[in-house]
């Protein structure tokens, strides 16, 4: 088989209907869109999810709880994470983005516990998980609130 012998399967490819072109085609003048009226028009577009009038599908379905659009969201960071620290040292947000532990820390730090830590370290946070707060403590550490 050569390049030129390559083909698509029979029946695979469909042609394109070719409209506007005169009235023996069968799409000519309105080219299959009917007269006149707003989806004969060019520029006609849909919204998503429009249902022709009737109450929307999202509109009909109830709400389900609060979402605060004021809320800061933490930035979490686990214990495993804080491992390459040495003994002794303090651990705040400005430390862990100049490790490039985190990339962004826009509103605060929270602590969770997923890891163990077997070093002290002096973590500065806004928010510790129960579990992190034990483990930091029970290897001698201390949790300080920002």
């Amino acid at each position: 088989m050569k390049l030129h012998e390559l083909a698509p399967a029979e029946g695979s490819r469909e042609e394109g209907f070719r409209v506007g072109r005169g009235p023996s085609s069968g799409n000519g003048k309105t080219s299959g869109r009917g007269h006149k009226g707003q989806k004969s028009r060019s520029g006609y577009s849909r919204k998503p999810g429009f249902e022709g009038g009737q109450m929307p599908l999202k509109i009909r379905l109830p709400k389900r709880g609060f979402n605060n659009r004021f809320a800061k969201p933490l930035t979490a960071v686990n214990l495993k994470e804080l491992e390459g620290f040495e003994a002794g040292s303090t651990v705040t947000a400005e430390n862990l983005l100049e490790k490039r532990i985190l990339r962004k820390c826009p509103h605060g730090l929270k602590v969770l516990g997923n890891g163990e830590i077997k070093v002290s370290l002096t973590v500065v946070a806004d928010a510790f998980s129960d579990s992190a707060k034990q483990k930091i403590e029970a290897a001698g550490g201390k949790c300080v609130l920002s």
